[in-house]
């Protein structure tokens, strides 16, 4: 398993349209084969910290969802919004 987990800092006034484009990249990404769970959560502290939870089966699938149609479109829109660049880590489960 990998997880993936991005953290993105998005302008203010630019959230609701962060939310929107995030929405349409899930809906289109929990179809995938390899997708095990795939989700957006709001920083109770500070809503304009938006992170992505992912969790794809194995790393062939990671690089399927990165050459998709909908993840090439979206992800540079969504780039557009923030505030600063995001954080993005993987993981590999240890046990």
């Amino acid at each position: 398993m990998i997880k993936v987990v991005s953290k993105n800092y998005v302008k203010a006034d630019k959230v609701e349209k962060f939310k929107e484009l995030a929405a349409e990249l899930i809906k289109e990404s929990v179809k995938e084969d390899g997708c095990v769970a795939y989700n957006l959560y709001e920083d109770v502290s500070d809503s304009t910290i938006l992170t992505f939870i992912e969790e794809w089966k194995d790393e062939a699938a990671l690089d399927f969802h990165r050459n998709t149609p909908h993840f090439k479109r979206i992800v540079p829109q969504l780039a557009e919004l923030h505030e600063k660049a995001k954080d993005l880590n993987l993981y590999r489960s240890c046990f």
